[in-house]
């Protein structure tokens, strides 16, 4: 235990002088740098869009850039919110990116749900440059951001994720060291493909109730409390009773998120029948035009969209 204190207290010395940088304002982001702006750290924040700086800095009184080169400039620690590949990429070594400005022993937190092998394709680029790379996908949805209750996943170089762990703690729960580059990533995966059986699943059952005639919420206030007890139970089965999905995680999202681990699971032989299913249902929800409605929409294909 005393080992343990004295890394903790060392960790805190290294983080006194930080300086926090955070790209991307969007549903999640915003309400993440907003905890970071309530707290002790140094913060200054960027979007592409001035729509979201306006907005976020009009809520939360904080230090809002208008170019990735000053936050490369001014920041030693830089978390990342975006989207894709690609984003993540142009952020980073794009035209317009932060290569040429970052600084010496500056350390990147990529929150964005990518591939497993963008980490490490960062990493090669950065490493030599003594720059670190995490990646650390986030699970808990726009409410866990808005609480700070958010789960990370994270994979890179461990050292470098303990120095910044009580950063990552302001607007999470639970941070866990997951290994090497790439391995947030892939945790990431299987927190995905979990939820799109449990959503499925969840569907089919509120669907079943409903036609046998039984009282969907008594139904479901019984069965919450027992072993079909899920977070996306616990969160989603009112609001699907009442057909509302304006909320939540899209489907568009999802979608690409699926797609990144079918083709990493096509890769390495794995099977994914179910998954796969699932996708195809949400190409449904998209035809439909419901690629913004909350990914519980499984339940409106299920009652509204199949003929």
């Amino acid at each position: 235990m005393t080992g343990k204190i004295t890394t903790n207290i060392r960790n805190l010395k290294k983080m006194s002088n930080i300086r926090v940088g955070f790209i991307g304002l969007g549903v999640m982001g915003s309400e993440m740098a907003g905890h970071l702006q309530a707290s002790k750290y140094e913060l200054t924040v960027f979007n592409r869009s001035e729509k979201n700086r306006t907005n976020w800095k009009n809520k939360f009184k904080g230090r809002v850039s208008s170019s990735l080169q000053e936050i490369a400039e001014s920041s030693n620690v830089i978390i990342l919110c975006i989207s894709k590949d690609e984003d993540v990429e142009e952020v980073i070594n794009g035209n317009e990116g932060m290569l040429k400005n970052l600084k010496e022993g500056t350390i990147i937190i990529d929150h964005s749900t990518t591939s497993s092998e963008l980490p490490i394709k960062m990493n090669k680029l950065l490493n030599p440059l003594n720059i670190q790379f995490i990646d650390a996908p986030i699970s808990g949805g726009q409410a866990g951001a808005e609480s700070g209750q958010l789960s990370v996943m994270a994979g890179g170089d461990e050292q470098s994720f303990d120095k910044v762990k009580e950063i990552i703690n302001i607007y999470s729960k639970f941070a866990k060291y997951m290994g090497k580059s790439g391995s947030g990533q892939l945790t990431k995966m299987v927190n995905q493909i979990c939820i799109a059986g449990l959503i499925q699943a969840l569907s089919e059952g509120i669907n079943f109730s409903e036609k046998v005639g039984l009282n969907s919420r008594n139904v479901f206030e019984v069965i919450s409390k027992g072993a079909a007890q899920s977070w996306q139970m616990e969160n989603r089965w009112e609001s699907m009773l009442l057909d509302e999905y304006d909320h939540g995680f899209a489907v568009d999202l999802m979608k690409k998120d699926l797609g990144i681990i079918i083709k990493r699971a096509e890769k390495s032989g794995i099977n994914l029948d179910i998954t796969k299913i699932i996708d195809g249902f949400y190409t449904e929800i998209q035809d439909a035009n419901g690629g913004r409605w909350d990914t519980s929409s499984l339940l409106r294909r299920i009652q509204r969209l199949i003929k």
